[in-house]
C-alpha cells in the first residue's frame, strides 16, 4: 500500500496543476448552449457569467450554471475578470466581437466563422497577435476520431500521393434562424455554413497551398450571378492544391436527399484510399475506412462523442498557456478558399 502523501507534498501537486480558466459566454442559442455544457460537464473551467440578448435563452442556460452573472448586454462580460470568452452569436458579430475581447487581453473561443470575409478573419488574428492571447474557432469536424484517423494515415504516407479528394455535405433541412439566410449577416449560405468545415478538413489533412478555385453557386435551382440578392442553397467548387490534387466540394441546404444528412470527406492516393461519412443520415455518427482495392478496413466507427470536444480542448489549452497559437492562422488559407468560392462563382 502507498503511503499517504503529506500536506506538504499535496500543495507542491495542487500548484503543478493547471487552473481552471475564468469564462464568460457570448450567445444561448443551441450551439452556445451546446458548448456550454460540453466544457462544464468535462470540468475544465469556472463559468462566470453568461450572456444573450434574449431573455429565454439566457433562462434556458441558467440550469447549467446556476452561479453565473446573466447579461443580456454582451458587451458587460468583457469588464468582468474574466480569462476567456466563448462566443457563439450571428455570424456577422463574431469579428467585432471577438476584437473587442482581445483588446482587453481575454482568449477567445468562436463559433465558426471566424469572419464573414478574409479580412475580418485577419483582423481577429492580428488583434490576437497583438495581444498574445490564445484564439481558437469551432471547426469541429476535426476533432472527430474519423477525420484523426484519415490524417493519421495521409501525414505518414500510408496512402502514397492524394491526388484527389471528394467532399460532400448536405443539410436536406437547412438553417432555421432566419439570420443565416441574409448575407450581410450570415456572410454567404450553405458554402461557409457547411463548405467551411470540408475545407478546413482537406487543408489540415493535405497541407499544401491552393493554386485555383473554381465555382458555381444556386438558389432555389437557378444559377447566381449576382450574390448581394441571395444565399446559396446549393453549391459545387473545384480546388487546386499546388502539388496537384484536385479536391472536389459539394454542399447544400434544403437539396433532397433521401435522408436527414449526406456527409463524406474520401481521399484517394497512389498506394490507397480512405473516407469518412456519416451513418443512416445522421449529423453526428460518423464511421471512416481504409481502402487497398476492393477491399476496406475500418478505421473508426461510434460512439465517438466529438461535438463539443473543440471548446473543451480550447480550454484545456487555455488552462497551460494563454498566449498565441500561431496555429489560428492557418484559418485564413480557409477563408480565403471560401472568399474565392463567393468570387469566381460571378464568372
Amino acid at each position: 500500500m502507498k503511503p499517504a502523501a503529506t500536506a506538504q507534498q499535496t500543495r507542491s501537486t495542487d500548484k503543478l496543476r493547471p487552473l481552471r480558466p475564468r469564462l464568460g459566454f457570448v450567445g444561448l442559442g443551441w450551439i452556445g448552449t451546446h458548448r456550454l455544457v460540453a466544457i462544464v460537464r468535462a470540468g475544465v473551467a469556472d463559468v462566470i457569467a453568461i450572456a444573450d440578448p434574449d431573455e429565454q435563452s439566457l433562462i434556458g442556460a441558467v440550469p447549467h450554471v446556476p452561479g453565473a452573472c446573466c447579461f443580456t448586454n454582451p458587451a458587460q462580460l468583457v469588464d468582468l475578470n474574466l480569462d476567456g470568452i466563448v462566443i457563439a452569436t450571428p455570424s456577422a458579430q463574431h469579428a467585432q466581437q471577438s476584437i473587442a475581447a482581445l483588446k482587453r487581453h481575454l482568449a477567445v473561443f468562436c463559433q465558426k466563422p471566424l469572419g464573414r470575409n478574409t479580412p475580418e478573419v485577419s483582423a481577429v488574428i492580428d488583434a490576437a497577435r497583438s495581444a498574445d492571447r490564445l484564439l481558437g474557432v469551432d471547426l469541429s469536424y476535426r476533432y472527430t476520431e474519423a477525420l484523426q484517423k484519415i490524417r493519421q494515415l495521409v501525414r505518414q504516407n500510408e496512402l502514397g500521393e492524394i491526388f484527389a479528394v471528394d467532399l460532400v455535405f448536405h443539410n436536406a433541412y437547412g438553417p432555421q434562424k432566419p439570420w443565416f439566410y441574409d448575407r450581410q449577416k450570415s456572410g454567404g449560405g450553405c458554402i461557409i455554413d457547411l463548405g467551411i468545415h470540408l475545407v478546413d478538413a482537406a487543408l489540415w489533412i493535405l497541407d499544401h497551398p491552393i493554386i485555383n478555385v473554381s465555382s458555381r453557386l444556386f438558389h432555389q435551382g437557378e444559377r447566381i450571378y449576382d450574390l448581394a440578392d441571395v444565399c446559396e442553397d446549393y453549391a459545387v467548387a473545384r480546388i487546386d492544391l499546388a502539388n496537384g490534387t484536385a479536391i472536389n466540394l459539394t454542399c447544400s441546404w434544403h437539396l433532397h436527399a433521401g435522408r436527414d444528412a449526406i456527409i463524406e470527406a474520401s481521399f484517394y492516393g497512389t498506394k490507397g484510399g480512405a473516407a469518412m461519412r456519416n451513418i443512416n443520415g445522421s449529423f453526428y455518427d460518423f464511421l471512416a475506412e481504409r481502402f487497398n482495392g476492393t477491399s476496406r478496413e475500418m478505421l473508426a466507427e461510434p460512439p465517438d462523442a466529438w461535438f463539443g470536444r473543440a471548446a473543451v480542448e480550447w480550454v484545456r489549452r487555455l488552462a497551460i498557456n494563454r498566449s498565441f497559437d500561431p496555429e489560428i492562422e492557418k484559418t485564413v488559407a480557409v477563408s480565403a478558399v471560401l472568399d474565392s468560392i463567393y468570387e469566381n462563382a460571378k464568372l
